[in-house]
């Protein structure tokens, strides 16, 4: 079997730089917090070109705590795009702000620039370009609009640590980024994790104050916050795992060549690198319009794979309030039915990705 992703080959490489850093907390006690955490927030901000990281619990609550640290609540609205995994909308809810969306470009699957301005209200509070399957959104173009109508800008990162449009690191143009470290992401913990970057202190004392019940000091609760917090052994691995980050994206940036040049003159569209971007291929997206028969003839000869997203959110049925129906993306919703995701992660063998490029072009 070729698997999709395959965690257990990524431990074994580290194993022992896992299993002493995993001890060290078990030594500390330190399971909440601590030094671990607060240690992997200095470096990833610094890998992230920015002065603040602050660590939660997920990607979700990243999100939510960015949110809320921007002022963002009931009345308002925020622009997004329905091409995304459905947290990006859910923490939008979650403050009593309206989801408002725009359509992607085709190729890049990014928010579309050129669609935003005709979505902006006298509502409106903040832009939330996606950087999906691990290039970023065309993000000049999105930030000269943002200042232009003083709108916040908050980059949804978490398919893209590491990711780099014109130099320029993920998590570092917006005025906040949030990051989810879920354990198939390019930098995953051992469970959940997620993490907010800013140049912004005022928002990271906010943030700091709301993972942990709203409280500067213990037991005096300034703000209704909650409990967010990320765990020491999250720390612990996030930070070992980074330091080896920059060469997993090389190889899923070789292996990424190596799929395209080899689906070259087939049927299939691979991905698009934009001329902006470093993408980090956290997923290799093809497209097809015999999407279902291509994954079912995959399935067939024990290749794994996935499609990011059946469903765009604005037609799923937990946000039919929000008024959307089928149409009003005709290209989301065309890409939705064509994109199927290849095996993809840095231990993943050219013979394996041989044997995929086969196996369609059989098909």
């Amino acid at each position: 079997m070729i698997r999709f992703v395959d965690l257990k080959a990524q431990y074994h490489g580290i194993k022992e730089e896992i299993d002493s850093a995993v001890m060290s907390v078990l030594e500390s006690t330190q399971f909440v917090l601590g030094k671990e955490v607060a240690s992997f927030e200095e470096e990833f901000a610094d890998y992230c070109q920015v002065k603040h990281g602050v660590a939660v619990n997920s990607g979700t609550s990243a999100l939510h705590l960015a949110f809320l640290a921007a002022g963002i609540g009931p009345g308002d609205e925020v622009i997004t795009v329905p091409n995304t995994f459905i947290a990006t909308v859910a923490a939008i809810c979650y403050t009593g702000a309206t989801p408002v969306f725009v359509e992607m470009d085709e190729k890049s699957f990014t928010m579309d620039p050129q669609k935003i301005e005709a979505a902006i209200t006298n509502r409106t509070k903040a832009i939330v370009p996606v950087h999906l399957f691990g290039q970023m959104a065309d993000m000049d173009p999105i930030m000269t609009i943002a200042r232009k109508h003083n709108l916040l800008v908050i980059e949804d990162a978490a398919q893209a640590h590491g990711a780099e449009y014109k130099g320029r690191r993920a998590g570092s143009i917006g005025d906040l980024g949030c990051f989810s470290f879920y354990p198939g992401k390019n930098l995953g913990a051992y469970g959940e994790g997620g993490l907010v970057t800013t140049n912004n202190p005022e928002y990271v004392k906010t943030m700091r104050m709301l993972r942990d019940w709203g409280a500067e000091t213990k037991y005096y609760h300034d703000l209704k916050g909650y409990n967010y917090r990320m765990e020491g052994m999250q720390g612990a691995i996030l930070r070992v795992k980074l330091r080896h980050l920059e060469k997993w994206i090389e190889a899923r940036r070789a292996h990424a060549a190596l799929y395209t040049s080899l689906l070259k003159g087939s049927s299939v569209a691979p991905p698009q690198e934009m001329d902006y971007a470093h993408h980090v291929y956290h997923l290799y997206v093809i497209r097809t319009p015999q999407r279902d028969a291509l994954q079912k003839a995959l399935q067939s000869k024990d290749i794994q794979n996935g499609i990011h997203y059946p469903i765009p959110v604005h037609l799923q049925k937990a946000h039919a309030d929000l008024g959307y129906k089928r149409g009003d993306f005709p290209l989301t919703e065309q890409v939705a039915d064509e994109i199927l995701s290849l095996p993809m992660y840095a231990e993943l063998s050219n013979a394996d990705i041989r044997q995929v490029v086969e196996a369609i072009q059989a098909f």
